[in-house]
């Protein structure tokens, strides 16, 4: 997963939730630099929590994506952010940076 462009994450979600699983998997596919390069907001809910999980990104160019972890799984995730990336990463090379 390409994580270079991300700026901003924020997760909501009940830990202990099957329906959690994918927001507990993204957090930990981040790279352990992650706090530096970008700001990581996490909001646990209670254990009985009905709230819907969720998970925002905001990346380098403003593009701001939510994403319903409910129906999506892990693999849908990284696609949908790693096809913003490589937009953003192609740019970035055409401009010489």
């Amino acid at each position: 997963m390409i994580t270079k462009f991300i700026t901003d994450v924020s997760t909501k979600f009940n830990p202990f939730a099957k329906r959690a699983k994918t927001c507990r998997i993204f957090l930990a596919q981040l790279p352990p630099n992650a706090r530096q390069t970008m700001k990581i907001n996490t909001k646990l809910l209670p254990r009985g929590s009905k709230e819907a999980s969720t998970l925002s990104l905001k990346f380098k160019d403003g593009k701001e994506m939510q994403l319903d972890t409910e129906k999506l799984s892990i693999k849908d995730v990284m696609d949908e952010v790693d096809r913003h990336s490589r937009g953003l990463n192609r740019q970035a090379n055409l401009l010489g940076n």
